[in-house]
């Protein structure tokens, strides 16, 4: 490989004590095409950035005897603007908060998915080699600091109504299937809000094991419990001038539903352990896939603790009830996925017509698991239908003809004209490889069809 071809293929370093941990991630990521360094902590930073000189930096935050936290601090101050992950045990939950507070790209909690990690790289360096003043490609239902991607009256309507919440201090619940993008729409209410310069908290109420769970929200004082060698904050604590958004909040234990239930109705908290009435100043926004009002009358959930978040309320559509967002929503899936690459995804028009029939009981989060697959075991740029999820490719339900939906072939052939150059961002010499037509026939086709580039 040249000098040239080096610096052209995204370097990314690993810090990580674990040596075992080291060579999966080396293993993983050198498959996928990236340089690699590893390091088993960052005494010598400096050193390894000058030398290595990483586009990412993927960094465990316990390591001795540098931190990831301090590794992080470092690294602001050497290359400010070079992307950092961290990985994080749950016990570590609160630094990995701090963390992002200090300028941490994102965070994975352990054990996380290959998938995940490979999202975040890609990411990362999309973000990195953006130009200035450009905005970075955003999609429905991803963690972070993303907008969100609605051309749907459905999801049109939803972000209007969250735009009249987001500026009060409204506690906000919002509903609908999994996957619709719920955790989404939380940040979207908090970066529109006046707490948007404080930090947004998401706490998954299913993630954790209850007794760490009370541990993680309220914090504890030093020997509260075995194991607690040192005050640990808790993360209404570290929510400071900034959102909470309690997920899942449906299957919270009954003991955390009323220690809750204080919270919200007096602002304030005592650690485990503790004796010191500590104030919360904290917006809440909560999320659940099942029904509260049934889970009320079940007696499983509090019904004060219900009215309480129930204060204003937004239902996410499921996918199903927004069909015609799925193009722009695969646009912008598969140009994060092409982060990094020589080439750029695509899909064919057969593999997104067989995406618009499949019923997406899993909604956008299957939509992006599905796509991450199959750019994995595609041969090249374009996905084909053999290239989606066995699930996918069975249970789609067959194409109707023309005539059963009030369409012609004209019509058919103009919409897959019009989805292939949205996916391909305007590119008419691959809308048309794509299409298996030449450039005249699809200059031809779009003055019949009235369309322009």
């Amino acid at each position: 490989m040249s000098r040239t071809e080096a610096h052209a293929t995204p370097a990314v370093l690993i810090m990580d004590d674990e040596a075992v941990m080291r060579r999966i991630l080396e293993i993983l990521l050198r498959k996928e095409g990236y340089r690699v360094a590893s390091v088993e902590d960052g005494t010598h930073i400096q050193t390894v950035l000058d030398e290595f000189r990483p586009d990412v930096i993927v960094a465990d935050v316990r390591m001795e005897p540098v931190s990831g936290i301090e590794i992080l601090r470092q690294v602001r101050t050497l290359r400010p603007t070079l992307p950092v992950i961290l990985m994080t045990a749950f016990g570590t939950i609160a630094s990995a908060v701090e963390a992002m507070r200090l300028g941490a790209v994102n965070f994975l909690t352990k054990p996380f998915r290959n998938e995940d990690l490979l999202l975040e790289i890609a990411r990362a360096l999309e973000r990195k080699t953006a130009r200035p003043g450009e905005p970075s490609a955003s999609f429905v239902a991803t963690a972070g600091e993303r907008q969100m991607v609605a051309s749907s009256s459905a999801l049109r309507a939803v972000l209007e109504q969250a735009g009249k919440i987001a500026p009060s201090h409204l506690t906000v619940l919002i509903t609908g299937e999994t996957g619709t993008g719920k955790s989404m729409l939380a940040h979207e209410i908090h970066q529109r809000s006046p707490r948007a310069a404080g930090p947004f908290i998401p706490i998954n109420a299913a993630a954790l094991p209850e007794p760490l769970l009370e541990s993680e929200l309220f914090g504890h004082e030093k020997g509260a419990f075995t194991g607690a060698t040192a005050s640990h904050a808790g993360l209404f604590e570290i929510a400071e001038n900034g959102t909470v958004f309690l997920d899942e909040i449906g299957i919270l234990p009954a003991n955390l539903q009323a220690k809750l239930l204080g919270v919200l109705q007096d602002r304030q908290v005592r650690r485990v352990g503790g004796h010191h009435i500590i104030p919360v100043n904290a917006r809440f926004i909560a999320a659940t896939n099942i029904d509260l009002e049934q889970s009320v009358r079940r007696g499983e959930f509090r019904q004060d603790l219900y009215y309480r978040l129930n204060v204003a309320r937004i239902r996410m559509p499921s996918l199903r009830e927004h069909r015609e967002d799925i193009p722009h929503i695969l646009r912008e899936m598969l140009s994060q996925l092409s982060a990094g690459r020589p080439f750029r995804y695509a899909i064919s028009p057969e593999a997104l017509a067989l995406l618009n029939r499949y019923s997406f009981p899993g909604n956008v989060r299957e939509l992006r698991n599905a796509i991450e697959w199959a750019v994995t075991v595609a041969r090249g740029a374009i996905i084909e239908p053999g290239d989606l999820p066995e699930v996918m490719r069975l249970d789609a339900a067959p194409a109707q003809e023309p005539a059963a939906v009030g369409g012609s072939l004209a019509e058919m052939e103009r919409s897959q004209i019009v989805n292939a150059i949205e996916m391909l961002g305007g590119n008419l010499a691959e809308v048309a490889r794509t299409l298996g037509i030449s450039r005249t026939t699809l200059w031809r086709k779009m003055r019949e069809y009235g369309l322009k580039k």
